[in-house]
C-alpha cells in the first residue's frame, strides 16, 4: 500500500505538533481521492486555527477521518491538488484542483455539481459548513489561474479574495459614512490586498503596523499613509472606520480613547496576534455573507468575472514585492506552521510548500 501522512496540531497548544504516517485510503463509489502537491502558510492559517472552535474550521478535516484523536486538529490550508484516483463521472484522473485543503498528503471528497469549472465536495460531514470552502475549481476551468502564478495563487488567492470581498461590503455601504479607513496589521497580506482595492475610492486608507515593518508597508504604494503603532494618536479625528486586523486590544483601546466618538465602525477581520477579537469588536466581517450576497446581486459567473480582473490588477502592482521562499515535504510544513505561529516570518516573505 502506498505511503500516506498528515501534519497535526494540539487544539490546546498550538505549538505542539504530530506527524503521522498512514496509508492512502481506498475509494468507495462517489469519491474522488486527490494528492495534495502545493500549499501556503500564512498568518491566515493560524487564524483558522484560533477560531477553529467558534467558526467551525476544525470540521473540514476531520482528526477520526485520519486516524487521530479528537485533541488534534488539522489545520486547513490553500492550494493545489492533483486527482490520483476517481469513481465519478466527469473528475479525471490527472486533473489539477484548486481549493481547500489538510496539511496531509492525501483527500478523499465525494464530488458534486461537476462542471467544467470542477465540483464541490459535498461529504456528509461538511454538508452544513460555509459552500465557498467546499468548492475545488479546475485550473483549466479557472480565469485567474496561470501556471507560472501558481505560488502567488496558493499565498494569495484566499487572502485576497477576503480582501477583495472586504473591500466590497464598505463599498456596499458608502464607506459607513467614514472619512477614513484604518487597518491594522497593515503589512498584513489581507490587510494590503484590501487596501489596495479601497484606496483612491473616497476615504483616506491609513495602515498601522509594528515600526520594523513601516518601510515595507510604505514601499506597498497601497496606503494613503502609514503609521507605526506608537504614532496612532497622530490620526485626525475625523470619522473613522476601523478594520481590525491584528485582534491587539491595546490597539483597539487606544483608538477608541484617541477618537472617541469620531470612531463610528469597528470591525474585527483577523487576529494577527491570536487573540480572538469578535466580542470586543463591534462587529465580525465574515468573507462568505458577502459573497453570498453578491453571488445574488450579480450571478456567479459575474462574481468571478469582477474577482479575476480585481486580482488581475492586484498581481501586476505586487510585482516582486514578495519573496517566495519554498519549502518541501512534512517537516518543511512543520516549520512553516511554528514560524506562523511565532510571527517569526517577515511581511515581505510568503512560505509555499511543495508536499
Amino acid at each position: 500500500m502506498a505511503h500516506a501522512w498528515t501534519f497535526a496540531v494540539a487544539r490546546d497548544d498550538l505549538t505542539r505538533t504530530s506527524i503521522s504516517d498512514g496509508v492512502v485510503p481506498d475509494l468507495a463509489d462517489g469519491e474522488v481521492l486527490l494528492r495534495v502537491d502545493r500549499v501556503g502558510m500564512t498568518a491566515n492559517n493560524v487564524t483558522y486555527a484560533v477560531l477553529g472552535e467558534s467558526f467551525r474550521y476544525w470540521q473540514f478535516f476531520s482528526p477520526s477521518r485520519y486516524g487521530l484523536d479528537p485533541g488534534w486538529g488539522l489545520v486547513p490550508l490553500w492550494g493545489f491538488a492533483d486527482v490520483v484516483g476517481s469513481t465519478v463521472a466527469g473528475v479525471e484522473i490527472g486533473q489539477r484542483v484548486y481549493g481547500y485543503l489538510p496539511p496531509a498528503s492525501h483527500l478523499l471528497v465525494r464530488p458534486e455539481r461537476v462542471d467544467a469549472a470542477g465540483f464541490r465536495d459535498g461529504s456528509a460531514h461538511r454538508a452544513d459548513l460555509p459552500s465557498p470552502y467546499n468548492a475545488y475549481r479546475l485550473t483549466t476551468g479557472d480565469a485567474a489561474y496561470r501556471v507560472d502564478e501558481e505560488d502567488l495563487l496558493v499565498l494569495f488567492r484566499p487572502l485576497f479574495f477576503t480582501s477583495f470581498m472586504l473591500a466590497d461590503q464598505i463599498a456596499d455601504n458608502d464607506f459607513y459614512g467614514a472619512d477614513a479607513l484604518v487597518l491594522s496589521s497593515a503589512s498584513s497580506k489581507t490587510a494590503y490586498a484590501a487596501a489596495f482595492e479601497l484606496r483612491g475610492q473616497g476615504p483616506r486608507v491609513v495602515g498601522l503596523t509594528s515600526p520594523g515593518n513601516v518601510a515595507f508597508t510604505e514601499s506597498l504604494g497601497c496606503y494613503d499613509d502609514v503609521l507605526s503603532y506608537a504614532q496612532l494618536e497622530t490620526l485626525p479625528p475625523v470619522r473613522t472606520a476601523y478594520l481590525d486586523l491584528s485582534g491587539a486590544p491595546a490597539t483597539r483601546a487606544a483608538l477608541r480613547e484617541h477618537l472617541g466618538d469620531h470612531l463610528i465602525r469597528d470591525i474585527a477581520v483577523g487576529l494577527t496576534y491570536q487573540v480572538p477579537n469578535t466580542e470586543a469588536a463591534g462587529e465580525f466581517f465574515f468573507a462568505p455573507v458577502q459573497m453570498r450576497k453578491r453571488g445574488a446581486d450579480w450571478g456567479r459567473d459575474e462574481l468571478d468575472r469582477r474577482f479575476g480582473v480585481a486580482w488581475r490588477r492586484f498581481v501586476d502592482e505586487l510585482g516582486d514585492r514578495v519573496e517566495v521562499r519554498v519549502g518541501a515535504g512534512p517537516e518543511a510544513l512543520r516549520t512553516a506552521w511554528l514560524d506562523a505561529v511565532a510571527g517569526r516570518t517577515p511581511a515581505q516573505v510568503g512560505q509555499v510548500l511543495q508536499l
